[in-house]
């Protein structure tokens, strides 16, 4: 759960707590501003090359030393298919050409602190993967591998989707 706002970013004033535009929300009693919990969106990458998937083992809190697909946030103004293709960059050295949406997830149950995750689907155009930025480690995952230890719920869902369709186009 994230810490309450406490004090108006507007005029510093302390916010209270009142039901506004359809539930309670922070306030400012003196400027009238108010505080809306605004989502953090983040963008993966589910990256395939020869029926396998691009995994990378997080450096970085949340999830240090677990598995995932490449992705992060999406910034403030930015396309979030140029987060996706960022994000593998920044954490594989890969340039990816994105082929497709493959799911929206979202609502409080997401973890990482994101909570909506857009999903890509993309091949690789060019480089050579190593772990880079926030990675340690890459694993190219086979649908007939053992999971690894993965950092979030839907990587875990994503990944169990990828083998399903791998077990029936075979």
């Amino acid at each position: 759960m994230k810490p309450p706002v406490n004090f108006c970013q507007v005029c510093g004033h302390a916010m209270i707590d009142q039901w506004t535009f359809g539930k309670q929300r922070r306030i400012c009693p003196a400027c009238g501003f108010v505080h809306f919990e605004d989502p953090k969106v983040a963008a993966v990458t589910l990256v395939e090359d020869q029926r396998r998937i691009l995994l990378v083992r997080r450096r970085m809190n949340p999830g240090r030393g677990l598995w995932s697909l490449p992705g992060g946030f999406v910034d403030y103004g930015e396309d979030p298919r140029e987060a996706a293709v960022r994000e593998v960059l920044e954490e594989t050295g890969l340039i990816v050409q994105l082929t497709g949406l493959i799911d929206i997830l979202g609502g409080a149950q997401q973890t990482g602190n994101a909570t909506i995750v857009i999903t890509y689907s993309a091949t690789v155009v060019s480089g050579a993967a190593a772990p880079q930025d926030d990675t340690d480690a890459i694993l190219w995952y086979s649908a007939v591998d053992s999971l690894p230890d993965l950092a979030f719920e839907s990587t875990h869902a994503l990944l169990t989707r990828w083998i399903e369709d791998q077990r029936h186009s075979t």
